[in-house]
């Protein structure tokens, strides 16, 4: 088969690719891979991205999905230029309102001869399939059925005008070799033999299904490039049979099928219930459906979407480097589908924490207090956004999620009350109550509290006395935190200042009874 070569030049006029999820209930984050796969090809290739809802299945429909998923886009900073609630001139975006089109397609396929009425219902399909063993509605079956190839156009006419309820089915011939050709997997050779007869089109709700709607969506759009799961690999072939049935080959999308991400044993597709067991989400927001089932969400867990997005770009695709924390920018300059992976993507709990750590500790003391603002007032703590900024700055490489920093740098605001009992035991006792009184005097006579001149004499002080660093450092500790965690104790001295510093070793001084 030969195939065109696709350049980066002629993609910028022609390049325009889509993300069509159904609405059906909270978007799953194997769905949000492939939104973002596509954003970035569009991107790289100054191409459009189209945002379309299919809803040919009505009786899936869940109240509140369609927002939910642009909420869950809005929050990730993936931006559509045009589609549902984004507009555009190949609207409308939504597969229910488009019903009328549909139809004109369908019609077309029936007056070609290319598709036929099929009056079997559900019960009469039960049975067949209890008759014969793997039963498929195919050329080796469909004339034992009551559809139009068997009965007369008069009869067929007749059972439409009574209300029967029927199906359009797509008429495929066997014997037939079709190669289609994925971007990531290369050609694949089908025999038309193991095809069915696909359901194109429903009567009872006017709509048709995925193969139809998004043959004949896919073209009026103007997509160039279809990237999707892998779920869909197999329906390719009956695909490229609808093209061609249209007359449209020469104008139809490349195709790409991704991986599936896998549970983090490897073991299978990723579900819910596997967050559910091993405690992490697999939805980008908190959901909650009509029901009350509930669901957890990145974004409520406290993971940065920046951090989501790059954990999510590296699951099934290898930039064929080391590097591996990567902005929205850099993964749109650097990817491609040739290094997209045939095989599914393990995802790694861990991992996604790791990625949201990294971009924790870039962060800025300025964006770091806008979000530990609302969790400091909470705790009942009124602070300026640069002592807030500075607090989470200190111990941000302590942290993975910013609700991690009120339990790591809450003694910067709050005086202990209680005093860890290991560290009590090992430091307050012997000579260190007296140490820290001596320490105490030295403190107080410092008029600069800065942490550079505050440590330079407090060391001077401890060698000209003799004194072990550790045990002095760690009774000071035990006096300003309350416990042996934290950072280096200038930068509590320094954030707390003089005053609460003496008061903090006056409250240990006069509250605990030394230990022998």
């Amino acid at each position: 088969m030969m195939e065109e070569k696709f350049t980066a030049e002629a993609a910028s006029s022609q390049v325009r690719v889509r993300f069509a999820p159904s609405p059906t209930g909270a978007l799953h984050i194997g769905g949000v891979r492939t939104a973002l796969f596509n954003y970035l090809f569009a991107r790289q290739h100054h191409g459009s991205l189209v945002f379309r809802i299919e809803d040919t299945d009505s009786s899936r429909f869940v109240p509140g999905a369609e927002e939910y998923i642009l909420e869950s886009f809005r929050w990730l900073g993936i931006h559509f230029d045009e589609g549902v609630s984004f507009g555009g001139s190949h609207g409308p975006y939504r597969q229910s309102e488009r019903r009328e089109i549909y139809k004109e397609y369908v019609q077309q396929l029936l007056d070609e001869g290319k598709a036929y009425y099929a009056f079997d219902t559900p019960e009469e399909l039960e049975q067949k399939r209890a008759e014969v063993k793997n039963f498929q509605y195919d050329a080796h079956t469909r004339l034992t059925m009551r559809n139009s190839l068997t009965r007369s156009a008069e009869e067929v006419k007749q059972l439409i005008d009574d209300g029967e309820q029927y199906v359009v089915r797509f008429l495929v011939e066997p014997g037939e070799e079709v190669v289609v050709h994925d971007m990531i997997r290369g050609d694949v050779h089908v025999k038309t033999d193991i095809l069915d007869d696909k359901v194109l089109y429903k009567s009872h709700d006017e709509l048709p299904t995925y193969h139809l709607a998004n043959i004949v969506d896919d073209h009026l759009m103007g997509i160039s490039h279809v990237i999707r799961g892998e779920e869909w690999l197999p329906s390719l072939p009956l695909h490229y049979l609808l093209y061609r049935a249209f007359g449209w080959t020469d104008l139809q999308p490349r195709f790409a099928h991704l991986p599936l991400l896998l549970k983090p044993t490897g073991g299978g597709k990723l579900s819910k219930r596997d967050g559910d067991k091993m405690g992490f989400p697999v939805f980008p927001l908190f959901w909650k459906s009509p029901t009350g089932e509930t669901a957890r969400g990145y974004r409520e867990d406290g993971y940065f979407p920046e951090a989501f997005i790059n954990m999510l770009a590296l699951l099934g695709w290898n930039p064929g480097t080391e590097q591996e924390i990567f902005s929205m920018q850099e993964l749109i300059d650097n990817f491609s589908l040739e290094r997209v992976s045939k095989s599914g993507a393990r995802f790694q709990p861990d991992k996604a924490k790791w990625f949201n750590a990294q971009y924790m500790h870039h962060k800025s003391d300025a964006e770091l207090a806008a979000l530990y603002q609302p969790i400091l007032r909470e705790h009942g703590i009124e602070v300026s956004d640069e002592l807030a900024g500075r607090a989470a700055g200190i111990m941000k490489e302590r942290a993975t999620f910013i609700t991690d920093l009120w339990d790591l740098t809450s003694f910067f605001f709050v005086a202990p009350t209680q005093y860890d009992e290991k560290q009590a035991k090992k430091y307050w006792k012997g000579d260190n109550p007296a140490m820290l009184r001596e320490l105490r005097e030295v403190l107080a006579g410092i008029d600069d509290f800065s942490l550079e001149n505050t440590e330079r004499i407090v060391h001077g002080w401890i060698e000209q006395k003799g004194y072990s660093l550790g045990q002095v450092m760690n009774t000071l500790r035990l006096a300003l935190v309350g416990a042996g965690k934290g950072p280096g104790m200038y930068d509590v001295t320094s954030f707390i200042g003089k005053e609460e510093t003496l008061r903090r070793i006056d409250n240990l001084l006069r509250n605990l009874k030394p230990g022998e």
